[in-house]
């Protein structure tokens, strides 16, 4: 394979870094911390393996970059919840469709190697230790239940409905399963069957 010269542009070294953070996420996605090494990375992102190194000093240290930002994109779309338009039937299915998009399904499962393993990097775990299911279910809570109250949502225990509701869709984004762009757009009312009328 040929490997990509560095191009001699003003914000080449950011379009570099972005490009192997790019990589680095669809391959720790897969293979974790301990089963990734940086010359996957390097040929993930088409690029040599010691040209990885000018732009971060190991996979250790893009590990835990990409899992602050993933830390930081769950939080934040958890914080915004709210803030989606439409009923609150509307606002699941919007937050659940962002969950299944292939970018931030990567983001997830980052998340998930990262709590599985035992060897990742302190500052990581710091970030890591930002999530909590209390803190990922609570804000549906008040959604679900203006949902239940205008009959969109099923009777019940919200944080129990939550709790299935959640843990089908993360079985799904851990599933590699092979589909159409918008595959899900056409499938998430089904899916919200769990929960919703």
């Amino acid at each position: 394979m040929k490997m990509a010269e560095e191009p001699r542009t003003d914000n080449a070294p950011d379009e570099r870094r972005d490009q192997i953070k790019r990589a680095a996420l669809k391959v720790f996605a897969k293979q974790g911390l301990s089963g990734t090494k940086m010359s996957a990375i390097a040929a993930e992102a088409g690029i040599s393996q010691g040209l990885s190194y000018r732009y971060f000093s190991s996979k250790e240290e893009i590990f835990t970059l990409l899992v602050r930002e993933a830390v930081e994109e769950t939080l934040s779309a958890i914080r915004n919840l709210n803030r989606l338009p439409g009923t609150p039937k509307d606002q699941l299915k919007a937050f659940t469709l962002r969950m299944l998009d292939e970018d931030h399904k990567a983001y997830f499962m980052l998340i998930q190697q990262a709590m599985a393993s035992e060897d990742v990097p302190p500052q990581a775990k710091q970030h890591l230790e930002r999530i909590s299911p209390d803190e990922t279910i609570d804000p549906f809570v008040p959604i679900f239940r203006k949902g239940q109250e205008t009959g969109e949502f099923l009777e019940g225990d919200p944080r129990k409905q939550l709790f299935l509701y959640f843990s089908v869709v993360t079985g799904l984004m851990l599933q590699e399963i092979p589909s159409a762009p918008g595959y899900w757009k056409d499938e998430i009312d089904r899916l919200l069957r769990i929960v919703a009328k």
